[in-house]
């Protein structure tokens, strides 16, 4: 039997030397290189990413495509549609999938094909306490939302597939997130409302390199409070329910996870970035809402002067 031919895609931004790392990765899965393919999109980098790919094309089956900067959620649907593979699958230019990746996709397709498969990712610096602290938080919430593997609701976009045909059928990803924070989100909870299934495949490893300082780790979950506020705007266009806030439960288990945890780093530090993360969450939500206001005085004020214009010029 054919082994399934699958769409690798990679949005990147910016950083050729990961995304050269990534490739390399790529280079050395342990599948038939004639059953996959590989789509880099370049999200309107500053340098021009061909002399990073050029030293792959003999190696890969590789595609690279050039847009104005739009966000990853653009460049991902822009290389969707130059797939050919029966299953998109997704990943970041700062993520080293390890040698089984796509065989351990390849045997989860195989009893679900109609599924959307969330790998897992692990840290590849250890050493950094921020980049450590913030893929932890990430374990914390996979661990939550998907306790059910077979029944999950939440994966991040850097390393999750699907079958193409209900991707392109769903629509892609919901461009209008200004930031790379929350279409991963939005694109799970529509794929449930629709009544797909989402498995956890947590054999299906990806290596994220994500460098972090303090001040890049507070405004990576600044931004996901505008992506969470961007999500449930566009979820109440939807029709559906507004989402509860989580339990108290949640939030002192969050807290307390660092703590049952073998990490590299100091469990207390790990927690009090915990906290920030939600300080900064918190705050990036707010804002998302007060830009929204404005915006909604602007238009009413813009409308008013508008009137008064008319008013007068017609009375005149």
């Amino acid at each position: 039997m054919e082994q399934p031919f699958f769409s690798i895609i990679i949005p990147t931004y910016n950083r050729p030397e990961r995304l050269a790392n990534c490739l390399q990765s790529i280079a050395q899965l342990n599948y038939p290189p004639d059953r996959f393919e590989v789509i880099v999109v370049d999200d309107g980098s500053e340098t021009p990413i061909e002399p990073v790919v050029a030293s792959f094309r003999k190696q890969l089956n590789l595609t690279a495509i050039a847009q104005q900067n739009s966000g990853p959620a653009n460049a991902r649907n822009t290389g969707a549609t130059r797939a050919r593979g029966k299953f998109l699958v997704f990943t970041d230019d700062d993520c080293m999938p390890a040698p089984e990746w796509l065989k351990t996709l390849e045997v989860r397709f195989k009893a679900a094909p109609d599924c959307l498969v969330g790998g897992r990712t692990l840290n590849a610096l250890p050493d950094n306490l921020y980049s450590t602290a913030s893929q932890v938080l990430i374990d914390f919430l996979y661990e939550y939302y998907n306790a059910d593997r077979d029944r999950s609701s939440f994966f991040a976009s850097n390393n999750l597939a699907l079958p193409a045909e209900r991707f392109h059928a769903l629509g892609g990803f919901d461009t209008t997130f200004p930031l790379a924070a929350g279409e991963d989100r939005e694109f799970c909870d529509r794929w449930l409302q629709h009544g797909y299934q989402m498995i956890y495949a947590p054999e299906a490893q990806v290596y994220h390199a994500h460098k972090l300082t303090l001040y890049a780790f507070w405004r990576q979950h600044y931004n996901y409070g505008r992506g969470a506020f961007c999500f449930h705007q566009v979820r109440a266009r939807r029709n559906m329910e507004r989402i509860k806030v989580e339990p108290f439960s949640f939030y002192f288990n969050l807290l307390r996870y660092p703590f049952s945890q073998k990490l590299g780093q100091p469990a207390l530090a790990i927690a009090t970035l915990f906290m920030l993360s939600q300080i900064a969450n918190v705050s990036g939500f707010f804002f998302g809402k007060q830009q929204v206001v404005q915006d909604e005085l602007f238009v009413f004020l813009a409308l008013r002067f508008m009137t008064l214009f008319y008013d007068i010029t017609v009375m005149k």
